[in-house]
């Protein structure tokens, strides 16, 4: 991977007996140099996007929450304009990235005469309310309307981080808490994930960790990146390996979500845009993907931050899993970019699945 471009990497592989292989390689920092803390914290990114749809579907059993409701329902008003409406967008839309709705990050990041180094400094402390997240994307029109009668059955699929801004902003409607609370009572204290954090509008990762660095288009320098307020619900967690294969596991072996809500989430439709391959397909909050060696294929999601890579995988039953943290991210420069995924893939395929 560092051959591929990365600056540096650590990653985590746990296997059915519950024993840690670890690995990193490359550079803490590039000026300084330095061996990457096996216990780095990282920018897990929507990764971020699991657990919120975990805290989401645990709302879902208490009967407190419905995967039918619509948006209209628990925020009214916050979604229309420009042919956006709230009364036609459900739940599970949300959850399952089927509703539509325009991505407020590509509004914000898609103008690559914008995306640039200074720009980045500039605004690295700016920290964004969800209503004007949403506001912003409600700016553009919508890519598709789910159909009126019976929205929840829509596969048109299209990655939106504004689902997840909204899926946040319902939780804390439906429970009086804002999610970072909801998150850390129902997941992150019961399962003693001790290095797992929601930043709020902290521009800063706690240490021990590494530099991380973006290439911004039409440069070929790598820009330190490390300090950004980023994101909310929808990719505002810090976390490290560990605590995430811990994470990962309790998901897959019913300890987080009774059968029939970890049955809904593990309901999926064609995604063949995200990461992972053509033949991936997304539930609600985690995705899968075939992999040779791994008969059930594995679940994951993965996180993309400016400077960090977030990658996950873990079996169907729990068993066995693993997580990675990349200290490079690469705007612009797609074969670069293009041959780190792919080392990235091969890594954590290997780690969970008997690939040959």
């Amino acid at each position: 991977m560092v051959g591929a471009g990365a600056s540096g990497l650590v990653v985590q592989a746990r296997d059915a007996e519950g024993r840690d292989r670890e690995a990193g390689a490359g550079v803490r920092d590039l000026a300084r140099g330095g061996r990457i803390p096996l216990d780095a914290y990282y920018r897990i990114g929507s990764d971020t996007k699991t657990f919120v749809a975990v805290a989401a579907l645990q709302l879902v059993a208490e009967g407190r929450l419905g995967l039918g409701d619509t948006v209209d329902e628990w925020l009214p008003g916050v979604v229309n304009g420009n042919g956006n409406d709230g009364s036609r967008i459900t739940v599970r839309n949300l959850l399952q990235h089927t509703s539509g709705l325009p991505n407020y990050t590509d509004i914000l990041f898609g103008d690559p005469e914008e995306l640039t180094p200074e720009n980045y400094r500039a605004k690295r402390f700016t920290a964004r309310t969800p209503e004007e997240q949403v506001a912003l994307a409600m700016s553009r029109a919508p890519g598709w309307l789910p159909d009126p009668e019976n929205p929840g059955a829509e596969t048109r699929w299209a990655y939106s981080n504004t689902n997840y801004v909204l899926i946040g902003m319902i939780i804390e409607r439906v429970t009086g808490h804002p999610w970072e609370q909801e998150i850390h009572e129902r997941i992150i204290e019961p399962l003693g994930l001790r290095h797992t954090l929601t930043m709020g509008t902290s521009a800063y990762v706690p240490q021990p960790t590494a530099t991380a660095y973006l290439q911004f288009p039409g440069r070929h320098d790598l820009t330190d990146t490390t300090l950004q307020v980023d994101g909310g619900a929808d990719g505002g967690i810090v976390s490290t390996t560990t605590d995430m294969n811990t994470f990962l596991r309790a998901l897959m072996d019913g300890t987080l979500l009774p059968a029939e809500q970890l049955e809904q989430m593990r309901t999926t439709v064609p995604a063949p845009d995200f990461s992972g391959g053509a033949e991936a397909r997304y539930g609600l909050g985690i995705a899968w993907r075939p992999v040779e060696g791994c008969d059930g294929g594995v679940w994951y999601h993965g996180g993309t931050s400016f400077g960090t890579v977030s990658e996950t995988a873990v079996t169907p039953d729990g068993d066995v899993s693993v997580a990675a943290a990349v200290f490079t991210t690469r705007f612009g420069d797609p074969g670069r970019a293009a041959a780190q995924d792919k080392a990235t893939y091969e890594m954590v395929e290997r780690a969970v699945c008997r690939k040959p």
